[in-house]
């Protein structure tokens, strides 16, 4: 079985794939970069057991990180505890997706794994917008190219800013309000944040749409994309394991060829 690793500023998902592709168990965890390897192995070793699996079914590791501290971390709890070399998304992969933009070292290993993915499971053209510490609209062209996209401040992150920055306010439960008109401080908060950010949304997909020149598949990914798809009609499909799926396909791409038959001849 093949164990999936997405570390992000927030969150990090893992999920475990069979041999035929089923995502049979995911789990998402809080980012800390203060936990050592061993810390995180004793909870990866828990959440297996809890899906009645153990470290010896795990034969293939592959990871993706934007913590640079916690890459480490996971490197050496996979060769620790695992006893595997994890396939670490970085520059030089095959990645199965051409990066056509200015600076292809700098794409962001999640960004790539969810333009694999979406070319491989929703079709191209394509929009993925992944909501997470930063909400990312990363754009598939026509012929499978990632063509680059946008990088907005994530809801929490917006709420967070706000609340750090302005006395009065404070931090409170996202929701959807009854309405854009708040009647307290909290709902007011609660439509400039989720409507304001709807419109956020559908502002930049409308101006992407345009550049591309036909209406592209939008898929959403990332934890705090069901506030958002429930309020607009922009986004077509919600796709929680776009990342890991997109993970397990770089797995798989980056393997090695069989070995040719002794008997058979090499084509040139």
């Amino acid at each position: 079985m093949l164990l999936a690793v997405d570390v992000g500023n927030t969150n990090i998902v893992l999920g475990v794939f069979a041999p035929d592709g089923r995502l049979v168990a995911d789990w998402r965890w809080a980012t800390d970069q203060a936990r050592m390897a061993d810390e995180y192995a004793a909870l990866a070793t828990w959440c297996l057991r809890d899906a009645d699996l153990a470290r010896g079914d795990v034969d293939g590791v592959v990871l993706a990180s934007v913590v640079p501290p916690l890459t480490t971390t996971f490197r050496e709890l996979a060769r620790r505890y695992f006893g595997r070399e994890p396939l670490v998304v970085q520059a030089g992969l095959r990645t199965g997706v051409a990066l056509r933009v200015d600076a292809p070292d700098e794409v962001g290993a999640d960004r790539i794994a969810n333009a694999l993915a979406v070319k491989q499971l929703h079709g191209t053209p394509a929009v993925v917008v992944d909501f997470g510490t930063a909400t990312n609209f990363d754009v598939v062209s026509a012929d499978g190219a990632f063509v680059g996209g946008a990088i907005a401040p994530g809801l929490l992150t917006s709420l967070e800013g706000l609340a750090s920055r302005a006395a009065r306010l404070r931090t409170i439960e996202i929701r959807a309000p009854a309405s854009a008109i708040g009647r307290n401080t909290p709902d007011c908060m609660r439509a400039g944040l989720v409507y304001g950010y709807v419109g956020l949304v559908e502002g930049l997909l409308a101006r992407i749409a345009a550049e591309l020149e036909e209406r592209p598949k939008v898929v959403a990914t990332g934890g705090l994309a069901p506030l958002v798809v429930e309020q607009t009609r922009a986004i077509d499909v919600y796709d929680e394991h776009l990342t890991l799926h997109g993970l397990r396909l770089l797995y798989e791409l980056n393997q090695p060829e069989p070995a040719a038959h002794p008997g058979q001849r090499q084509r040139e």
